[in-house]
């Protein structure tokens, strides 16, 4: 009798992810110029699980490839390299047919921006609907206003709200549409790309508090992508810190807070408010990122990092096991640094 591994295989598991974009000047002026092609390594090659239940973040500066690996994830970015499996299906394999059609319905996406993700000629009701409609998840139009008035409920919104257009809420009530409408599908995954980014802080608590209520009540599983790493603390099982296109650093959010391993995390942890008052010595942040077309040799980092050693200039490091941590980084491989 075969067992069971649904409940102990991750819900997602990213494996050697890449996605490359080619930059290059149109092919006329390169046959004049002499120009050569141009390509932008927007991520390249991470690795990472979400267990189901559990919220895995990924967290760095802008442009260090966390939103395109969300959009990799849902099929809005082709995958140049590697593979994403969900439930345990290849989403590169079954991408097109019925099956991965059903898998991908289990997950939803949550954009940054809730004034641009919503149709403003749409009412509310149509937004949150259409999920609905496009798998077929009703019969009827009476099935279909009840199940629209509960997401509506669900999110502290009430079932008159999807009368009116998006431009009438606040940019708080327009992010609870967004979330309705990504759970109107019954997904079981959801990905959330800096939802809060474009709120004030104290509507950014309130999403935050509704998304954490709804993951206990519907078992949901999410992928918080963010540049705030006070907010990733307070939502967060597992973190991975992301630099120029690769994971640095994996480590449970404990871990990753009371003891942070790579020179970038710790740097990026010294960014945090310090509400204590306390005096100590704070070491800022040096340096710009590198361009992305044309990265550094060895560890990307080593431009930025006061501990780069030659072997960093020219060997690129790959994850490890430390401790509790997955860290890409020699210094504390070699004992420089632990």
């Amino acid at each position: 009798m075969s067992q069971d591994n649904s409940k102990t295989q991750p819900l997602l598991d990213v494996r050697d992810l890449a996605v490359h974009f080619d930059v290059s000047s149109p092919w006329l002026r390169r046959v004049f110029t002499g120009e050569p092609r141009l390509n932008l390594k927007a991520v390249d090659g991470v690795s990472f699980r979400v267990n189901r239940g559990e919220t895995f973040s990924l967290v760095g500066e802008s442009g260090c490839g966390k939103s395109t690996v969300a959009r990799a994830i849902v099929g809005l970015y082709p995958a140049t390299e590697g593979e994403i499996r969900f439930r345990g299906v290849s989403l590169q394999k079954e991408n097109g047919n019925a099956s991965g059609e059903k898998v991908r319905s289990r997950m939803q996406m949550i954009f940054q921006d809730p004034y641009a993700s919503l149709d403003p000629r749409w009412r509310v009701f149509d937004i949150i609907a259409e999920p609905i409609r496009a798998f077929r998840l009703v019969r009827t139009k009476e099935e279909l206003r009840d199940r629209v008035a509960q997401l509506l409920k669900q999110v502290s919104l009430t079932p008159g709200d999807g009368e009116k257009y998006p431009h009438e809420f606040s940019g708080g009530q327009r992010q609870r549409i967004s979330i309705a409408r990504a759970l109107s599908s019954n997904p079981e995954f959801l990905i959330c790309d800096e939802p809060t980014s474009a709120l004030d802080v104290s509507v950014q608590a309130q999403i935050l508090n509704l998304m954490k209520e709804l993951q206990k009540d519907l078992g949901l599983t999410y992928l918080f992508i963010s540049h705030d790493l006070a907010l990733i603390d307070h939502v967060s099982d597992e973190i991975g810190v992301m630099y120029l296109g690769r994971l640095c650093e994996v480590a449970p959010k404990r871990a990753l807070f009371m003891n942070p391993r790579h020179p970038y995390t710790r740097l990026l942890l010294e960014t945090i408010p310090d509400l204590t008052l306390k005096k100590r010595g704070r070491q800022p942040m040096e340096g710009e990122v590198p361009n992305p077309i044309h990265p550094p040799p060895g560890c990307a980092f080593h431009p930025r990092c006061p501990e780069a050693s030659e072997r960093c200039r020219v060997d690129r490091p790959t994850l490890q096991p430390v401790g509790d941590s997955l860290v890409a980084c020699h210094s504390v491989k070699e004992g420089r640094r632990n």
